[in-house]
């Protein structure tokens, strides 16, 4: 497989890096890691003349926490945000998620952000942090606007972002005590064939909060609206509830038959996987250690 024929620019701005975008049009494409545009283009997918390398822009950069919230930005591989101290104090659960995204060498090029604009249908990132409340600043280095990840993609491959507009940040609560997360998959072939995150807030063993994102088996992660069935639950209803949740969360998706199986098959894994994640989630808002 060979690549076809492209320029590359390398802006040192996000305003340069915007501006290139809106003057070449539809012939050009932002890239960093470029793990899945490249693998695209080889197949013949997707053909651009121009590729924007994002790799000196400044702005896409670092990992920083102001209070409750934690702030990355979007050119930050999987694996420094694996590795990042911060990370692992204020969403625990980041690494561990990033750490089963395909392996080291892509989880070493491949950045959060080429991750979430690909908007690949099985994206671990994206459900976990659709879970999680995060939020997107999409910008051109002279406006921006915020979008919560639940709101970012349109379906498979297919964002709310505009000509010349970049993903810039993520931004996550960080969890507090008393709240946990889990995300849990499972994967047949190359990618997972379901992904559940769960986020549970627990006061005085009473389910006050909590938060469910299926993944990888529709065009983009769903928030589960069965959930609330959970709040007001306690060690005592727990299991029931769960269950309960579980049944509903799997009737209320409609999968897609895809090689990973059929909408029937991925629709059984929904309602085990999701037992799964609220129990890891429960166990994590409880101090226990997995």
């Amino acid at each position: 497989m060979k690549l076809p024929p492209f320029e590359v620019h390398r802006p040192s701005s996000l305003h340069d890096a915007s501006r290139l975008l809106r003057d070449l049009g539809g012939d050009a494409v932002p890239i960093n890691g470029g793990t899945e545009l490249l693998l695209a283009m080889k197949l013949g997918l997707a053909q651009y003349e121009h590729l924007v390398d994002l790799k000196r822009v400044s702005e896409l950069r670092g990992v920083r926490r102001a209070d409750s919230v934690v702030s990355f930005g979007a050119g930050m591989t999987h694996r420094e945000l694996e590795g990042s101290p911060v990370i692992a104090e204020a969403l625990a659960e980041v690494p561990r998620m990033l750490a089963e995204v395909a392996n080291v060498r892509v989880r070493s090029v491949g950045t959060i952000g080429g991750n979430l604009c690909f908007a690949d249908p099985h994206s671990d990132p994206a459900t976990f942090l659709s879970a999680a409340e995060a939020t997107l600043v999409l910008g051109d280095g002279s406006t921006s606007r915020r979008v919560p990840v639940d709101q970012f993609f349109l379906g498979a491959y297919e964002t709310v972002l505009e000509p010349g507009e970049l993903l810039v940040e993520v931004t996550v609560p960080a969890v507090p005590l008393g709240t946990g997360t889990a995300h849990v998959r499972m994967k047949v072939h190359e990618r997972p064939a379901v992904t559940v995150a769960a986020k549970v807030t627990v006061e005085r063993d009473t389910v006050v909060r909590a938060r469910l994102a299926v993944g990888s088996v529709c065009g983009a992660p769903v928030l589960a609206e069965a959930i609330d069935k959970l709040i007001g639950a306690s060690r005592d209803t727990w299991s029931e509830r769960v269950r309960e949740v579980a049944a509903m969360s799997a009737a209320g998706i409609t999968p897609v038959a895809d090689a990973e199986g059929s909408s029937r098959y991925k629709q059984a894994l929904v309602e085990v996987f999701v037992r799964r994640a609220l129990d890891a989630a429960l166990a994590d808002a409880s101090g226990v250690t997995r």
